[in-house]
């Protein structure tokens, strides 16, 4: 590592009030894959950092919100945490703390704006939190998150985001499997004034949720949440697909 990148290393840390024994480590978490393959060198990139964060800004983010909330049911908090732990949230904070600036891509992704694209800032961020977890421990990197995400937490909480369960639910299909889900009514029960319609919500023929309402519209609000939470509550146990 030549001095100067040390220099701006140490510059990056006194931005953001954070302390690092290994800068090797820090200089790893923030070297994207296409920096390491245009040097054509064995040395690794930032991705098996990026695989440690998520788990830990998970851990620290589900800890916060159980402990929080509690008054929350546990789909509730589902949704709340992804919100918080998207991609356009951990990207937000990463540009927040200019760590674009201090990003190391290749030549080729710096000409097509890769160091201002939404989906490589929010990886480096969580290799950033991998790399501070081996450097400093969990307690230090809790601090460092919990101070950054704070208000975005109450704005989740706050519903400030302004998007419903079919909102939601249609954005994930769209972005996790390129196509829309729809939906069908099952059956109506009940004399007319009084009626209640049940509703399945389906991703080609297979079945993502059902649920009831008083009106049509109501009954697909609720099984697109059930959809939506049924699948985002199996993605948060599951690790992050490489992108």
């Amino acid at each position: 590592m030549t001095q100067q990148r040390k220099k701006e290393l140490k510059e990056f840390l006194k931005k953001n009030k954070i302390r690092f024994a290994n800068y090797e480590l820090l200089n790893l978490a923030l070297s994207h894959k296409s920096f390491i393959n245009e040097r054509k060198t064995s040395g690794d990139n930032n991705e098996k950092l990026e695989f440690l964060g998520d788990s830990v800004l998970g851990l620290i983010i589900t800890e916060y919100l159980y402990k929080n909330l509690t008054d929350y049911s546990e789909g509730d908090l589902a949704r709340i945490k992804s919100f918080i732990v998207s991609e356009e949230s951990l990207s937000q904070i990463g540009k927040y703390i200019e760590l674009n600036q201090y990003l190391l891509v290749g030549k080729g992704e710096e000409l097509t704006g890769g160091r201002n694209k939404k989906a490589i800032i929010a990886d480096t961020f969580e290799a950033l939190l991998g790399a501070y977890y081996l450097d400093t421990g969990l307690a230090k990197v809790r601090d460092f998150v919990i101070k950054l995400f704070r208000d975005e937490i109450k704005k989740v909480v706050d519903n400030q985001q302004g998007k419903d369960y079919k909102t939601l639910l249609q954005e994930y299909i769209q972005k996790q499997y390129k196509d829309c889900p729809t939906y069908r009514l099952i059956e109506e029960r009940g004399p007319e004034h009084n009626k209640i319609f049940y509703m399945e919500v389906l991703l080609g023929e297979k079945i993502l949720g059902k649920g009831e309402g008083r009106s049509k519209k109501e009954a697909e609000k609720s099984s697109a949440k059930n959809a939506y939470l049924k699948l985002k509550s199996t993605s948060i146990h599951t690790s992050k697909k490489k992108k």
